[in-house]
Parts: structure tokens; sequence; C-alpha cells
């Protein structure tokens, strides 16, 4: 197909240099940028298939329990300490943060599955560490290149994109299980799959960085105008297609675990409508560009993370704007009225306006919150990264086992992706307060804790679904919290910190508790310590998960307590600063319509949020005009 002029109205067919500009028009898009981020977000989840390949780490190189899930804390600590890259993206283009991070994915898991072939002498357990580290680290920079970039190009429907990318990356897992089935077989231990996530994910970062980047918006998408309704559209139906391959990939683990010689061929088949299954929404992405490919361009509004100044509109004869003060006597202004940053670090602003990020680490909901992420994503991380022994343990065959893992996979998508449009659906509708939706997140994940620790029969499937899909659905919620109650100014970096929560919470309920039980229970069965020790029962995760239990259960009480802190400020108007940030836009250039020319009343830069102690409803900025307010 070709396109014609997009200033006389071209039709397709018209001319092969036609089709160049549309297609340049699509990949320079919005849009397509939030595509590019799927596919990068699609590969980034190579951490939470560690169940897999730990068998093959753990006999080739003669771990015990207690060492394995070291090894587990440290691929922990790289996939969630962000805060390097958080703190680059602050003073760098995405495309630094996407470089750094491929190059660290292939070198750590490249260094991986030398150690595990064989190819190199054994290295020593701190080494390791350092690999699995700088390799997990790398899902930190992916998540801070195009995570963070998306969530700032598409403000005012955050939870709706956290939730959507997020759930790539709980696909991640079952679409590289998948793809190892068809390169490797089924009989391989696991080993060549660390190859796999070693070249596949840098290869995608790298293939689309040029996209990555903050785009202008429309100003009737800004003030929340036609396009803005359009825009959540267009969200659903990438819903529909993640729920597509999620569905596709759930029934292919079901047939390939009840057909005992699935053949090899078919696993060719497989691959390959599951590829296409992925490059799918890009049918969507050209169908929106097509629709705004011969509209006369809008006015755009950059998607700034600074609080706009908050306006009234007169009807009057004619706009005026302010003059700007100079820049000497404004620099002059600044200098000797802001106190320090840490003179403010213990006064910090209301609720939903921008932070500065030691304002937002000393603050009680930061506190809060971050206790409630360390009781409950440490608690299911730990059942994630042990899914392979606990499957063991129990009796199950490797085909359950490597099962387990893909549905854990699958559910962690449906849970990040049920979280972010459900917390957005009744935030919007019942003004419900995202930290209770995490309460009963954290309660459900009890359950599933349960059901490991008593040994149910066949309920290691039941708890696989259920930790699956509460592992994932805290994550959106966490970052939207984040996003909401501290601002987008620095959200790069307090992102990333809300992250630090989770090898913490892994470190204390899966290295001291559960790796540490675990071997004490298969010493007493017999086993030879600094070997492959091996438990089997139900005793060998019976203690651990019920303190896991009674820890997430903690952190339930927990995100309670945040949750009523913030009662009133989500009972407010949270995205009302970017349709401000529209409305200034489209009455300077005349989008605003009306029927007359309307006088701008600009006044200072306050987002309505609620401060810890002036519960006030300060969203009305028409009553405060007439004694704060600068007229022009």
């Amino acid at each position: 197909m070709v396109f014609g002029d997009r200033a006389t109205g071209g039709v397709p067919g018209a001319d092969a240099a036609g089709t160049m500009r549309f297609a340049r028009h699509v990949v320079q898009g919005r849009w397509f940028m939030f595509f590019a981020s799927i596919l990068i977000m699609a590969a980034a989840g190579g951490t939470y298939i560690f169940g897999i390949y730990s068998k093959a780490v753990k006999s080739s190189l003669g771990y015990d329990q207690q060492t394995l899930n070291t090894l587990s804390f440290f691929k922990d600590v790289g996939a969630n300490v962000g805060i390097l890259p958080g703190l680059i993206n602050e003073v760098t283009p995405p495309w630094v943060v996407l470089a750094s991070g491929a190059g660290m994915n292939l070198a750590g898991y490249l260094m991986i599955y030398l150690a595990v072939s064989g190819r190199t002498s054994r290295p020593p357990v701190w080494l390791m560490c350092v690999y699995i580290a700088v390799g997990a680290n790398s899902q930190s920079f992916a998540n801070t290149g195009a995570l963070v970039t998306a969530v700032k190009n598409f403000p005012e429907e955050r939870g709706v994109v956290l939730g959507l990318l997020k759930g790539f990356v709980g696909l991640s897992g079952a679409i590289f299980t998948q793809l190892y089935r068809a390169i490797y077989g089924t009989d391989n231990d696991g080993a060549e799959l660390v190859l796999l996530m070693a070249w596949l994910p840098a290869a995608i970062s790298l293939l689309f960085i040029p996209t990555i980047r903050i785009l202008p918006r429309p100003n009737d998408t800004a003030a929340g105008g036609p396009a803005a309704g359009r825009e959540r559209r267009v969200f659903f139906l990438f819903l529909y297609a993640s729920i597509v391959l999620a569905v596709y990939l759930l029934v292919m683990n079901v047939v390939e675990l009840e057909v005992i010689h699935f053949p090899k061929p078919a696993y060719y088949v497989t691959a390959a409508v599951l590829l296409l299954l992925i490059f799918f929404p890009i049918v969507i992405v050209v169908k929106q560009e097509l629709k705004t490919y011969f509209q006369t361009p809008l006015p755009t509004t950059t998607s700034s993370v600074v609080t706009p100044a908050a306006i009234t509109v007169d009807n009057d004869e004619k706009i005026t704007r302010p003059s700007a003060p100079p820049p000497a006597a404004a620099d002059a202004e600044d200098s000797s009225s802001s106190p320090s940053c840490f003179q403010d670090v213990f006064r910090p602003p209301a609720r939903g306006q921008d932070y500065t990020i030691l304002q937002a680490l000393f603050s009680v909901d930061m506190l809060v919150l971050f206790v409630a992420t360390i009781c409950g994503i440490g608690g299911t991380l730990t059942a994630v990264d042990n899914m392979g022994q606990i499957g063991q343990s129990l009796g199950y065959p490797q085909r359950s086992i490597t099962t387990f893992v893909s549905l854990v996979s699958i559910w962690n998508y449906a849970g990040r992706v049920v979280s972010g449009f459900a917390s957005e659906y009744v935030l919007a509708k019942y003004k419900v307060p995202r930290p209770l939706v995490l309460t009963a997140v954290l309660l459900l994940a009890c359950v599933g804790h349960a059901l490991i620790a008593f040994g149910v029969s066949n309920g290691l499937y039941a708890a696989s679904v259920i930790l699956g899909f509460c592992f994932g659905a805290q994550w959106p919620l966490l970052f939207a919290i984040i996003s909401e109650v501290f601002g987008l100014k620095y959200y790069s970096t307090l992102y990333n910190f809300g992250a630090v929560a989770s090898p913490v919470g892994s470190y204390i309920l899966n290295v001291r508790i559960a790796g540490r039980m675990y071997d004490r229970e298969a010493l007493r069965q017999g086993g030879r310590k600094g070997k492959d020790l091996t438990c089997i029962g139900v005793r060998c995760f019976k203690e651990s998960f019920l303190i896991i239990t009674g820890v997430t259960l903690l952190g339930a009480l927990v995100s309670l307590v945040l949750a009523w802190r913030t009662r009133k400020f989500y009972r407010g108007d949270l995205y009302g600063q970017f349709r401000e940030v529209g409305m200034v836009g489209a009455a300077a250039n005349g989008v605003g319509g009306g029927g007359e020319d309307r006088k701008v009343v600009e006044e200072g830069s306050s987002s309505g949020g609620v401060s810890d102690t002036d519960n006030k409803d300060t969203t009305s900025s028409s009553e405060m005009s007439g004694s704060s307010g600068n007229k022009v």
C-alpha cells in the first residue's frame, strides 16, 4: 500500500515516496513507541524463569539450596535495584539507558551460560553472584528506558500503561519457554535457555532504541478532549491482543503437558504462531497512525513532568498572557527565596505534587509502602524462585515443574493487566484508593502460600496460579501509587527505589528463611553438607511458608494503613494538572472553542493535592483567583 501527499489529502496508491513518508510517520509516532516498549518488555522478564534453569545451575556447579537461593537473591538485587539507571535517565535520553542495559544483559547471562555448560572453569560463588546480578540488572535498565518513558508519554493513562507493559514482562517467561522448547527441545535441563536469555533481549533493545523517546501530545488529548477517549479505546485494543496471546500460551502449555510425545515440528508451528501474535499489535499502531496521517496537525504539548500552573478562564474580549520576568531577576529571586534541598526534606508538598527525591524517600507514605512491598513481593517472589524445588520436593515430574513456571508467568501477566485496568476503573468510578486494592491482593496471596505450606494434593497447580497472579498484580499498583503520590518529575529514580523492596524481602524470606530451613530438612533426611542437597516431602517448605503467610498478612495490614492515609487524596482529581496543561495550550492556540474569546488567568503552580497536614480542597482555582491570582 502506498500513500499520496498528506498536504493534498492523498489517497492510497499514489507513489512510493508517499509510502515512505507514511512509514516514517508511523515509526516516529507515539503509538509505535508504545509498541516498541511492549516488545522490549516482552523480552525483559528472564529473571522470572529462574526456576527452569536453576536445576542446571545447582547440579553442574554442585550448590546446596541455600547457595542457590543466595544466587537467586543477587538475581533479585540486580533486577530491582535500579537507582543507577534511574539517575542516568534523569540526565540522558532513554537510548543511553537501553544501550547500557543491552550490553549488561549479554555480558552477564553469557558468562553464566559458559560456566554452567562447562566451557569455562567453575567460577567461585561470589563471581556467579556478580554475573547474575549484572545480567538481571539489565531488566531495570529496560524498565527505566522504555516503561518510564511510556508513562511520561501517556500520563493520564498511567495505570493502564503500567498494567499492559508490566503484563508483557510477566508473559516473557512463558514466551521464553515456548521459544526454548522449539529451539532446544524439552529434554534439555535449561542450560541452553540461559544462552537464549543472553542474546535475544539485547538484540530487541538495540533494534528499537531510536523509537523510545518522550514525544509531544496533541492539545485535545491533554485537555481531556475526544482524543483522550480514543486513547483509552486504543489501549483496550492492545489489551485484547495481549489476552489472546496469554490464552494461546496457556492452551499450548496444557496441550504440551497432556501430549506425552509432542512432535518437534509441532513446536516449530507453535513458535511461529507465537511470533505472529506478539507482532500483531503493529496492526493497531498502523490503523491509529493512518487516522492522523491525513489530518491537519494540531498544536502539541510536550508531556512535561513539571507541575503546570493552575488556570481560570473568564469571558472577556481577548486572551492576554503575562510577560515573563527577566532571566536575571528570576534567578536572583529563586536563589534568595528557595531553601536548600536538605532544608526542605521534612517539608514535603501536597500529595500529587512533585516531591524531590529526598522528600519522597523520607516521607511516611513511602516508608509504609516500602514495608508493605517487602512483605508482599518478598513472599510471592520466594515462591516463584523456588517453584522448581517445591515441585520436586512434593513429587511432581519435571514436565509438570516446567508447566508450573510457565503458569506463574502467564498468571503473572494476568495479575499485572487486571490490577492496572481494574484499579484504574474502581478509582475513576468509585474513588477506591489504589492501596486498598493492594490490600486485597496481599490477602489473596496468603491463600497461595498456605496451599504450599500444607502440601495440598495437586494444590501446586492452584498455588502457581494464585501466586503468579498476586506477584504480578503488586507491581503496577506499587508504581502507580508512587507516580500519583510523589509526582512524575523524579519518577525515573523513585520508580526504581520502590523496586528495591523486592530484593530486601527476597533476602529475608528466601535466603534466610526458606533456603536455610530447606537445607536443614535435607540434612535431617541424610544429605551431605556442601553437596547437591535434595529434600523430599511436605516438611521441606512447610515451616518457611507458614512464616511467609504470616508476613504477607502483616503486609496487608500495613497497606491498609496507607489506604487510610491517602483516602482523601484519592477522592480528588488526580490528573487535573495534565488537563490544565492542555487547557493552557488550547486557549493559547485557539483550540478551546466556545464561540468567543476568553481571558486566561494564570496562578501559582499548585496541582491541587492533599498534604499530610492540609486536607482542604485546593482543586477549585477559580475561587482563589480573586485573592492570589495574577490577572493580566
